[in-house]
C-alpha cells in the first residue's frame, strides 16, 4: 500500500456501503459490528456484512487491510492467537458463534478452512480424506469410510487422477492436486461454509483453473467466502464482492457492480490500480 492510502486513520464512524440485490440467497452467515484487536492494536473496525448460502463471496483489498483477519473470524482460529480479541456478533444460522456453549470442533466441521498454501497432512490420500469422517463420527464402518473418501475426491475433480495411488502419501501430489486434496479433506465432513484463504496463490495457472471451476461447482452447494489479491480471480468466481481497506468495510454487493460501478472513491481507486 502506498504512503496516500496508509495517510489517514480509519474512521470508526464510516459507514459500509452495501449494493442491495434482489436475488441474493437466503443468508448463511452474518456479522454485526465485529471489530478484532491483537492486544491494543485494533485490527477491524465495525464489520458488517451478511453472506449468502450457495454462492460465492469474495474479500479483496490492499495487504494488511483485514481481510484474512475476517475470515478467521468465521471459524474462530483467531482463537488460537495470544492476545486476540473479537467484539460483536457473527452468526452461523442465526446462531452466535462466539456463544460459549458453542463447541468449536463441531463449528469448524461446519466451517471448513482451505489455506493459501496446500497443507495435506503427512498421510496417505486416504487418510488425508477419511480422518475428519472418522474423528467426527461421520461413517460407520470402512464401506461408508471408501464411500466419503470417493465423494469428496470427486467433488473435488481429483478421483480419476488418484483412485489407483490412495494409499501414496498426499504430499507426493503436485501443487494444485495438493490443494485439490485440501478441498476435498475439508468437503469430506459435509460442511455448510468453505473457507479459503488465497487458495490459488501458490498455483500456475493450470491448477489456478482448476481450482477456480471447481469453486465454480461447489457453491451449487456451499457457502464459499475466498479471499484473493486478484481482482480478475474475484471477479471470475464471485457472485458478492466485498472491499476492505485500512480494517474497514468499505462497500460490498454483487461482483459486477463492484467492479463496474463502486459507489465508494476508495473502491473505485483500488480496483482501478491507484493503489493496492
Amino acid at each position: 500500500m502506498n504512503q496516500a492510502a496508509n495517510a489517514e486513520a480509519p474512521a470508526r464512524s464510516a459507514e459500509t456501503i452495501v449494493v442491495d440485490d434482489p436475488n441474493m440467497n437466503p443468508i448463511r452467515v452474518a456479522a454485526k459490528d465485529t471489530s478484532v484487536y491483537y492486544g491494543q492494536k485494533q485490527a477491524l473496525f465495525d464489520v458488517s456484512i451478511d453472506i449468502p448460502e450457495r454462492s460465492v463471496t469474495s474479500f479483496i483489498g490492499p495487504s494488511g487491510c483485514g481481510k484474512s483477519t475476517f475470515l478467521r473470524c468465521i471459524n474462530r482460529m483467531n482463537d488460537t492467537i495470544d492476545g486476540c480479541r473479537v467484539e460483536g456478533l457473527i452468526t452461523l444460522d442465526e446462531r452466535n458463534i462466539y456463544d460459549p456453549s458453542l463447541d468449536v470442533v463441531e463449528l469448524r466441521a461446519r466451517v471448513g478452512m482451505v489455506f493459501q498454501k496446500p497443507n495435506p497432512f503427512p498421510k496417505s490420500i486416504y487418510d488425508n480424506i477419511a480422518y475428519g469422517p472418522r474423528i467426527h463420527g461421520l461413517a460407520t464402518n470402512k464401506s461408508e469410510l471408501d464411500g466419503v473418501v470417493e465423494s469428496s475426491l470427486r467433488k473435488a475433480g481429483l478421483w480419476e487422477e488418484v483412485k489407483d495411488r490412495l494409499d501414496d502419501p498426499g504430499t507426493g501430489l503436485s501443487g494444485g492436486q495438493q490443494q485439490r486434496l485440501c478441498i476435498a479433506r475439508a468437503v469430506a465432513v459435509s460442511p455448510e461454509v468453505i473457507l479459503m484463504d488465497e487458495p490459488c496463490s501458490a498455483l500456475d495457472p493450470i491448477a489456478t483453473a482448476k481450482v477456480e471451476e471447481l469453486i465454480d461447482e461447489l457453491k451449487e452447494n456451499y457457502c464459499i467466502i475466498i479471499v484473493t489479491h486478484s481482482m480478475q480471480q474475484a471477479a471470475r468466481v464471485s457472485q458478492r464482492t466485498a472491499f476492505f481497506h485500512l480494517g474497514i468495510l468499505v462497500e460490498v454487493g454483487p461482483t459486477e457492480h463492484i467492479f463496474t460501478n463502486p459507489k465508494d472513491e476508495r473502491t473505485h481507486d483500488y480496483i482501478t490500480g491507484r493503489f493496492g
